[in-house]
């Protein structure tokens, strides 16, 4: 099958053929009736007949294509090219969007990005066409966007290399993020392992208005759920609610499912799926859907009876809904737009916006541009002006052409906008800041998904607000968190006293998307005059040397590298930010290790006593000790660890340098998962307070490892410094795959062996 820009009809009509041949048997043997989830998971089975347990098997699933971004797909291609195939056994795209960095605007900083980044994207591209992937170039656009706009197809399966890819849940594809290995395993022929999900149903009423937009509804249900309570569930939008937003907007909602931990998120097909499908010129697709439709939604039984056939039903009224805005510091610390004023004040957080900033892969679509636009004109024609830096991302090069035409992008340059380039940019801390220094607190708005300290900017003193584009351009032109656009008015020079209108935006554009400059390069029919050539000199690229198996001994004694206080995310324990251009070498990103993690002894970041010699040091160089004196140790954890994204460097990083197991309260299921496709242990503690009795100087034993099956616990002991000893138990979830991976020493070395390689 030709690799293009788009996802071929064949493909698509193979999926649904599995619809018509599976869902009614697969009804019958499990005696209900079925929700979408279920219906797509059940059509991408390899085993159509095996077991289902919600929140318990383990299940191999056969994704219809892969999607990487540029800092993920480095490591993932580097495990790849290992294997030894001639090409991947599945339809896959690499997309550069997280490159690139914000600093003057888009045309200087895509020049910057093409030469500081040459090797990496000449390493990505040749890659791609070596081995029959397509590949999208810098300024193409952010991959979630493309995808959406060209691959994502509704009842079809998708993995990608990044936590938000559930994007393509606004088209109804059960989209899920995750780590390279997870990639890799695909790439080369074998299925996708995941624990069955549960089902979290979210039932929509009512139809949004005034100020409201799809953004709120995420931000609501974060507030409800939290970060970890969509953990190893599907959240499914549906109702009649669900009718009423555009297909962007859906993605919208899907994409920020990543901050309540969800698997993934999606909708039922519809109109408005139809339409975008059409409007992105696949209507062969929209028409095959049309043709499977009742395939493509829950089954009725099942929308007149939720609570009968979901694990947890949440309820929105859209009509009630008013604008949100979540943080600072955590994306689910929700409350109405109104309300922040006040809670600012008390908590003190600066009220002063210092930067608003529109797109990023959850809001950058058409709609979103076009209702944030209206209201930046509204305030033009009343003689009122932004009083903060302003600076827009669109999605992708084919947004950015159309809303170009359009007049949307003059109008956010009138009102003294900086446009960026069609790339990720200070959404994932790619934004050379210079305006604010470490230590001056600062408020900064968003449309953006994520929020932790230091996300956007590397500052930790900054606070990040996430709310819709709307939103975020009212308060731009407010200057201060403390303005309700509902209510409040604004005073223009004339000393008028103006009220916002009611921002108005289009789904769709009138006359069409405007494509803009290709982006996308397919592979050649004859690749076999490519070579893949990494320099042994190289600080951006590094090939890999095999972890060791397991030596089938029990862990004895292993230090306690740290015990992190409070949040470890995946930022917290591999930053972005200026460490992206080590993504492809392995050793030196290992210098970012722990570096945001606060040590629980001592209160201070990224630093701790090195068990060999006493010292304090930064946990990166304490790891690397352990690890180049051959010293296997451990590092514990509170709840939900490797919260955020989906960078397998969290786990790489640890393994690389020595790390064994790591034990906390609770994971994060795409963290959990990358540490198993590594070989390490993911240990939870059985009683939550054992955590309170590691020490500082304590050591920790792993026993009856010989003996590891699924689900079974693990006894460890606790080894204190005047020589007496706790035992304790942890938790394992791990399927027969997991440990037959923990004993390889990683899921690839199992790949290469069933491969017949070394």
């Amino acid at each position: 099958m030709a690799v293009t820009a788009s996802t071929p009809i064949e493909l698509v009509n193979a999926a649904y053929a599995r619809f018509d041949e599976r869902i009614d048997a697969a009804r019958t043997r499990l005696g209900h009736p079925l929700t979408l989830a279920e219906k797509i998971l059940i059509a991408h089975l390899a085993d159509p007949d095996a077991e289902i347990e919600r929140g318990g098997t383990y299940n191999d699933l056969n994704p219809d294509r892969v999607a990487m971004q540029d800092a993920t797909a480095q490591m993932a291609l580097l495990q790849f090219v290992t294997a030894g195939l001639p090409q991947v056994a599945v339809p896959s795209t690499v997309h550069c969007d997280h490159l690139i960095q914000a600093k003057e605007n888009a045309h200087v900083d895509l020049l910057a990005a093409e030469e500081t980044n040459a090797e990496v994207y000449d390493f990505l591209e040749s890659v791609s066409a070596k081995y029959g992937l397509g590949f999208w170039k810098p300024g193409a656009g952010i991959i979630h966007q493309v995808v959406l706009e060209n691959y994502a197809f509704p009842g079809g399966m998708m993995i990608g290399t990044d936590s938000h890819t559930p994007n393509a849940g606004g088209l109804g594809m059960v989209a899920i993020g995750v780590g390279g290995a997870d990639a890799v395993d695909v790439m080369t022929g074998f299925p996708f392992n995941v624990r069955w999900p549960r089902l979290i149903g979210v039932h929509l009423t009512g139809e949004l208005n005034g100020w409201a937009s799809p953004k709120d509804i995420i931000l609501k249900v974060a507030d409800i759920l939290t970060v970890k309570g969509g953990t190893g569930a599907i959240v499914e939008y549906f109702g009649p609610g669900a009718a009423s937003i555009s297909a962007t907007g859906k993605g919208t909602i899907c994409n920020m499912g990543a901050e309540i931990g969800a698997t993934t998120s999606l909708f039922g097909y519809d109109d408005a799926m139809a339409r975008y499908l059409k409007a992105t010129g696949r209507e062969a697709i929209a028409d095959a859907a049309n043709a499977v439709a009742h395939h493509l939604r829950s089954d009725d039984e099942v929308l007149a009876n939720p609570a009968d056939h979901f694990d947890e039903v949440v309820e929105i009224d859209l009509s009630t809904l008013q604008p949100h805005i979540n943080g600072p510091f955590t994306p689910d610390l929700a409350r109405e737009v109104g309300e922040l004023g006040a809670e600012a004040r008390e908590n003190g957080w600066p009220l002063e916006v210092s930067s608003a900033l529109v797109g990023s892969c959850t809001n950058s679509s058409y709609e979103d541009i076009t209702r944030a636009a209206s209201i930046l004109r509204h305030a033009a024609e009343n003689g009122l002006r932004v009083k903060t830096e302003l600076m827009i991302t669109p999605g992708s090069e084919q947004v950015r052409a159309t809303i170009e035409r359009d007049g949307l992008l003059e109008t956010f340059e009138a009102a003294g906008a900086t446009v960026l380039a069609n790339a990720c940019g200070p959404c994932i801390g790619q934004w050379n800041r210079t305006a604010v220094s470490e230590g001056e607190k600062n408020t900064i708005v968003n449309s953006y998904n994520r929020n932790f300290p230091k996300r956007n900017d590397g500052i930790s003193t900054t606070h990040a607000f996430v709310t819709s584009p709307e939103t975020t351009v009212a308060l731009a032109l407010a200057g201060t968190l403390d303005f309700n656009p509902l209510t409040d008015t604004l005073t223009n020079d004339q000393g008028e006293e103006i009220t916002l209108a009611v921002p108005v935006g289009e789904e769709l554009p009138a006359r069409g998307f405007d494509p803009g400059e290709a982006g996308f390069i397919a592979p050649p029919e004859n690749a076999s005059d490519i070579e893949i050539v990494v320099s042994p000199d190289s600080d951006r690229l590094q090939l890999l040397t095999p972890f060791e198996p397991w030596d089938g001994q029990d862990f004895a004694k292993l230090p306690v590298l740290l015990k992190a206080q409070g949040k470890a995310t995946t930022d917290h324990i591999s930053m972005a930010g200026k460490w992206l251009k080590y993504r492809g070498h392995l050793e030196n990103i290992s210098g970012n290790l722990f570096n945001g993690i606060i040590n629980a002894f001592t209160g201070e970041a990224g630093t701790g006593k090195d068990p060999l010699d006493g010292e304090t040091k930064t946990y990166p160089d304490i790891a690397k000790h352990l690890g180049e004196s051959g010293v296997r140790w451990v590092a514990v954890g509170d709840e939900n660890w490797g919260e955020g994204s989906s960078r397998e460097h969290a786990a790489m990083e640890p393994r690389f340098r020595g790390a064994a197991a790591i034990l906390v309260r609770s994971f994060a299921r795409i963290h959990e998962t990358n540490l198993k496709k590594q070989g390490m242990l993911a240990l939870t503690f059985d009683d939550p307070a054992t955590y309170d009795a590691i020490g500082e100087d304590d050591t920790i034993s792993i026993t009856g490892l010989a003996d590891l099956t699924p689900g079974s616990k693990v006894r460890c002991v606790l080894n204190h410094p005047d020589g007496s000893t706790e035992e304790f138990l942890t938790n394992q979830t791990m399927s027969p795959e997991h440990i037959a991976w923990f004993k390889a020493g990683s899921a690839l070395n199992l790949i290469r062996q069933e491969l017949g390689g070394e």
